[in-house]
C-alpha cells in the first residue's frame, strides 16, 4: 500500500491555536480471541486499560496515532474490535501498519467515522506524515521507494508546516542488539531524506517496546512503551522487561518545539510470563 502526494491532506482543527494534543498508542497485538495472551499478558486488557487512562487525560488530545502491531494474528476480528474501541474514545485515529499486522485488512476494517486510513495530516502548524514500513513476511521494516517519494514531496511542498513523521520500525539503533538487528533496513535512504529538511521536527515510531528520546541535529526522535509486553533495554537478545504497559502524551507547539511524556498504567497489575524467550 502507498501514499498519493496528489491526494489533499487530511485537515484537523486542533482544540488551540497555539498546540496541538497528540497521544501515541502501539503495539497492541490483539488477538481474534478475546482471551489472546503475549507472554502470558491479556493484549486486551492492558489496551483497554491504557485507553480508559487516554480518556481521562486532564487535556483531551486531538488525535491518536496508533503506530504498528496494532494485531498479533492479522485478524479481521482484532481490526474490528480495535476499531470499535478507538471508536469509543471518540478522539481521531490515525495508523500505520506493523510487521504483525496485514495493512490490506487495516484498510478494510479500521475505518469508521473517527478511525482514518490517512497517511498526510494536517493540524495547527503541523503536518504529520505517515509511513508503511512493513514488509510482507519480514520481521524488519522497509520504506518501498513509493513511500520515500511520499515522504520527499510532502516535505518539500509543505515548507512552512513543522513536521512530525511516523512510521513502525525504528530508524535508528537503540541499543539493543537483537532489536537494532530487525529495525528499518533502508534507514540510510530515510535518514538522507530527513537530514535534508530542516522542516522536520521529530520522527516517531514503536517496535521497540521500550521508551526512547534522542535528539540529533535539532531533530527528536522518539519511540514509545507498548500497550502491552515491554522490552528490556540494553539486551543483546530478547527479554522481556518489568515496567507496566504505557503511551506517550504530546504537546506540539506552534513554534515547533515538542514536549512528550511516558504515561505508564501502573496502578493496575499485569501478569507477564518471563520464561517466555520470543513472541
Amino acid at each position: 500500500m502507498s501514499t498519493n502526494i496528489e491526494t489533499l491532506p487530511f485537515d484537523l482543527s486542533p482544540s488551540r491555536m497555539d498546540v496541538v494534543r497528540l497521544v501515541q498508542v502501539t503495539d497492541s497485538h490483539i488477538f481474534a480471541d478475546p482471551e489472546g495472551r503475549l507472554l502470558g499478558l491479556n493484549t486486551r486488557e492492558s489496551f483497554e486499560a491504557v485507553c480508559d487512562r487516554v480518556s481521562r487525560e486532564e487535556w483531551r488530545p486531538d488525535a491518536l496515532l496508533a503506530t504498528g502491531d496494532l494485531s498479533q494474528d492479522a485478524s479481521a476480528e482484532s481490526y474490528k474490535y480495535l476499531a470499535d474501541r478507538l471508536l469509543d474514545m471518540a478522539i481521531p485515529s490515525f495508523w500505520v501498519a506493523g510487521n504483525h499486522d496485514n495493512p490490506d485488512a487495516m484498510e478494510m476494517y479500521l475505518s469508521n467515522s473517527k478511525v482514518s486510513a490517512a497517511k498526510h495530516l494536517f493540524i495547527g502548524r503541523w503536518q504529520i506524515i505517515l509511513l508503511d514500513s512493513s514488509a510482507a513476511g519480514k520481521v524488519h521494516g522497509e520504506l518501498a521507494q513509493s513511500e520515500l517519494d511520499f515522504l520527499e514531496k510532502a516535505l518539500s511542498r509543505y515548507k512552512d508546516k513543522h513536521s512530525l513523521v511516523v512510521l513502525h520500525h525504528q530508524p535508528v539503533k537503540v541499543g539493543s542488539q537483537w532489536l537494532d538487528d530487525i529495525g528499518l533496513k533502508n534507514h540510510q535512504a530515510f535518514t538522507k531524506i530527513i537530514n535534508k529538511h530542516k522542516n522536520v521536527k521529530a520522527v516517531l515510531w514503536g517496535h521497540i517496546h521500550q521508551e526512547f528520546q534522542k535528539t540529533i541535529d535539532g531533530v527528536n526522535w522518539i519511540a514509545s512503551p507498548s500497550s502491552c509486553v515491554q522490552f528490556k533495554p540494553g539486551s543483546s537478545d530478547f527479554s522481556a522487561d518489568t515496567k507496566a504497559p504505557g503511551y506517550r502524551y504530546f504537546n506540539l507547539y506552534s513554534d515547533g518545539r515538542i514536549e512528550s511524556v511516558v504515561h505508564r498504567i501502573d496502578n493496575i497489575e499485569f501478569t507477564v510470563d518471563y520464561s517466555i524467550k520470543g513472541y
